[in-house]
């Protein structure tokens, strides 16, 4: 981290980007299950003799697993900018502590 930066302005910055970081995650998780769901619902070259399943019951059950996708993506972001203040007031009192040793 800059010496220069506030510690408000570096913890606003971790937390930025870390929030960008879960976004795109998430991003990239949804976009693999769709890819799955678009495979699966591909015939396997086979004549399939069974009806369809309804519609309705399936977009219920995506509908639930975005939704358990991005509250879990939700906490991560909220673990992550925590940890990231965390580590930037330990570094800062560190510091702090190093510069009075020196000056004795």
């Amino acid at each position: 981290m800059d010496d220069d930066k506030p510690i408000l302005d570096q913890v606003t910055d971790a937390a930025s980007s870390a929030a960008t970081a879960t976004a795109e995650a998430a991003k990239t998780v949804v976009r693999k299950v769709k890819k799955a769901a678009r495979k699966a619902t591909k015939p396997a070259g086979k004549a399939v003799t069974k009806a369809p399943p309804k519609k309705k019951a399936k977009k219920a059950k995506k509908a639930g697993k975005k939704a358990a996708k991005k509250s879990s993506a939700k906490k991560s972001a909220k673990k992550a900018v925590k940890k990231t203040a965390k580590k930037a007031a330990k570094k800062a009192a560190k510091k702090k502590k190093k510069a009075r040793k020196s000056k004795r």
